[in-house]
């Protein structure tokens, strides 16, 4: 194995040669398989993407969403939530169609998890009634 020390000159210029003849290459192949409509293309999903970037980080609600949805318990909650959505939808394809009515909606008051699930709702409902009525105390 041989050191930056133990190269020559000759050597090290070799390498710096045969890298940027690489490099010119690479430059020329991407340049003949563009053509300008995709450089347009290109360009014009970049600026968009940076203005998308510029709106989200000047978006003070979307922040402080993120911030709260860092947190291990809301990770908790949200992995949780992928969860359920994902059982949900197994059950709604496998099971026959509801039939209605009353008698079926009081079945479905029986099944176990559907107190807790309007529970959840309905906390979820009073946090977000009372955090609303709050900011439009405070002017926000």
């Amino acid at each position: 194995m041989t050191t930056e020390k133990d190269k020559s000159p000759e050597a090290v210029e070799n390498i710096n040669l045969d890298g940027l003849a690489e490099l010119a290459s690479l430059v020329a192949a991407a340049q003949d398989a563009l053509t300008d409509d995709m450089v347009s293309r290109m360009a014009s999903a970049f600026s968009e993407g940076i203005t998308l970037l510029d709106r989200l980080t000047r978006n003070e609600g979307l922040i402080h969403l993120l911030q709260e949805l860092d947190r291990p318990e809301n990770q908790r909650f949200l992995i949780s939530l992928s969860n359920a959505f994902t059982a949900a939808s197994r059950d709604i394809a496998t099971a026959p169609p509801a039939k209605g009515g009353v008698v079926g909606l009081c079945k479905l008051g029986c099944n176990d998890g559907t107190q807790e699930g309007l529970r959840l709702v309905s906390l979820i409902a009073e946090h977000l009634s009372e955090s609303m009525r709050e900011m439009h105390r405070r002017g926000g």
